[in-house]
């Protein structure tokens, strides 16, 4: 489960001040698939920062799992990040001279793990890609580079899925078919967020959380609980 409490987010200082977030809380149940959704500008990116410990609040709480990860210094936050949290950002972030099995294998060889070609090989079976697995990304087109960063993004089986706009570098068809991918990870359990701009994208979620101006301003649940 994660908790957020009343976040805060501002940048610079006097008249440079900014308020990226304004008391923010939010609830994400194991299981859930959530939309955050607003204009340009609202916080959508910030919030999932906060979330995954790539930027600390100002102020209030993130407890992720009973346990409070916002104040945790930069070793204790690696950890969680690569234990409990996994990203799937608009960008691929490959690493172009190594093949799609070794740009899985990386979170696996951060962690200190020996051999975990068989594991990564059989990620890459479940998005698709197993046949491709020793091709760089650039020899991949970009829907396939997308389903290798979810591939790696799942080999270390992280309590939650972040995802910020991963269909923004796409034509209709191919985001599609990586809409089609998050919802089969959402029947299979995980846990998902997933920031997008495009109602049609945040249609595939269970609940849908709506920024403006930093501040919640709408939320809904398909499964009304």
């Amino acid at each position: 489960m994660l908790e957020v409490e009343n976040i805060s987010k501002s940048y610079g200082q006097g008249l440079a001040r900014v308020i990226a977030l304004d008391g923010v809380s939010l609830r994400v149940n194991k299981g859930d698939f959530i939309a955050i959704m607003g204009p340009s500008g609202s916080g959508k990116s910030t919030l999932l920062n906060v979330i995954g410990g790539l930027e600390q609040p100002s102020s209030g709480e993130v407890i992720l799992d009973g346990q409070r990860i916002d104040n945790l210094d930069e070793n204790a936050l690696v950890s969680i990040r690569r234990g409990k949290i996994a990203y799937v950002f608009q960008a691929y972030h490959l690493i172009p001279s190594l093949t799609a099995l070794e740009n899985v294998l990386l979170p696996l060889t951060f962690c200190g793990a020996s051999d975990g070609a068989e594991k990564a090989l059989d990620i890459l079976e479940k998005v698709g890609l197993k046949e491709r697995a020793q091709h760089k990304p650039g020899e991949l087109s970009g829907g396939e580079q997308q389903r290798v960063a979810i591939a790696r993004a799942l080999v270390t089986d992280p309590s939650f899925i972040l995802a910020d706009e991963p269909t923004g570098n796409m034509d209709q068809k191919t985001g599609r078919e990586i809409l089609d991918l998050f919802d089969n990870l959402h029947k299979e359990g995980h846990t998902i967020i997933m920031v997008t701009h495009n109602p049609e994208i945040a249609e595939h979620a269970s609940g849908i959380v709506v920024l403006q101006d930093g501040q919640i301003v709408n939320r809904s649940n398909k499964r009304g609980n």
